[in-house]
């Protein structure tokens, strides 16, 4: 493990302010979201989509690494490049979601455990080869009546935490992604309390696996009240939970911490983002910024609709998502 190139990595793909694309939805979530959009659900369609994405003028400004799925990193933009090669020659890195979902935990009901710890030291040294500098797992944490169960944690926390020890092995930098759902009637104070829990029994994994904090991406939720909960907290309360529950979990040795969206509207998630770096500047021990995918990319597929003759309105609306998710990670989003 060469800890100056994990290092140097993570460096480039937060420089400026930059965040990242997370562009790596699973053929089964892809179709959904085509279907809902009354896009045909098919592997060319697909293409296009990502291609759309991948060559739209100056994303490099605002987002430093894209992370792609296997079907993407394998496939070419309309003009023939790989897409992983189209990435680098736009300024932008390329990296691969590794795990292979989250399966119903055996014993559990209602909780999952992710999947793919196995065959994962090759399938990272082929990824690498294709151009891939950094990785992604994800587990999904539940909160329901009588879960998260410390069984289901301490599952989910051990395969993240081997992801990312076999991760920096191979010389690519894990982002470690423990998301605590929204789905729920759950109050912002349920959500604080496990999103504390899995953190701080996460990093008690990392260490015990070796695993370098400085050289791994934390990708984890926002401490925000379910989604079907009564009372909507405003932006300054979020940033304010959200921001004190990671300075109790996790350490300044991190570099970088790169929120999911997690089912927020794109405007809400900005703004969220924003409060932090703003409300809080001079505070934090790492960066703070976005690895947005509904949130940067939903407005532009609404526009896009599978058709060549809205790329260029579509492209124009990525960009200005990704531009002010930039923005809201040095605290300088407005609104306007």
């Amino acid at each position: 493990m060469n800890k100056e190139a994990l290092k140097n990595t993570i460096a480039q793909l937060f420089a400026s302010g930059k965040g990242l694309l997370a562009m790596d939805e699973s053929t089964d979530t892809c179709n959904k979201r085509f279907a809902a959009a009354g896009i045909p659900q098919t592997i060319e369609m697909r293409r296009s989509y990502r291609d759309m994405i991948v060559t739209t003028p100056g994303l490099h400004e605002s987002i430093g690494g894209a992370i792609l799925f296997d079907e993407t990193i394998r496939q070419q933009t309309k003009a023939g490049v790989p897409f992983a090669d189209a990435l680098i020659k736009a300024g932008i890195i390329p990296g691969i979601k590794v795990d292979m979902g989250a399966k119903p935990m055996a014993g559990f009901p209602g909780e999952k455990l992710t999947e793919g710890l196995d065959g994962l030291r090759d399938r990272l040294e082929e990824y690498k080869k294709l151009g891939a500098r950094f990785a992604k797992w994800r587990a999904v944490i539940s909160i329901g009546d009588g879960y998260p169960t410390i069984g289901n944690i301490e599952a989910n926390t051990h395969a993240l935490a081997s992801y990312a020890a076999i991760c920096q092995e191979a010389g690519i930098v894990p982002i470690v992604e423990p998301e605590v759902l929204m789905n729920g009637n759950h109050t912002i104070q349920r959500c604080f309390e496990v999103t504390e829990k899995v953190l701080k029994l996460l990093f008690y994994k990392l260490f015990v696996y070796r695993v370098v904090l400085e050289g791994m991406i934390l990708k984890p939720n926002m401490v925000i009240a379910g989604t079907e909960a009564e009372e909507k907290d405003n932006t300054d309360t979020v940033a304010e939970a959200t921001v004190t529950c990671l300075l109790q979990s996790v350490p300044a040795a991190v570099p970088a911490i790169a929120f999911l969206s997690g089912g927020q509207a794109p405007q809400e998630a900005t703004e969220h983002l924003n409060a932090m770096n703003k409300n809080y500047k001079g505070q934090l021990p790492w960066t703070l910024t976005f690895s947005f995918a509904r949130a940067v990319q939903q407005p532009a597929l609404e526009i896009w609709k599978g058709a060549d003759s809205n790329i260029e309105e579509a492209q124009k609306l990525l960009y200005q998502r990704a531009r002010m998710d930039a923005l809201a990670s040095r605290g300088e989003f407005t609104g306007d």
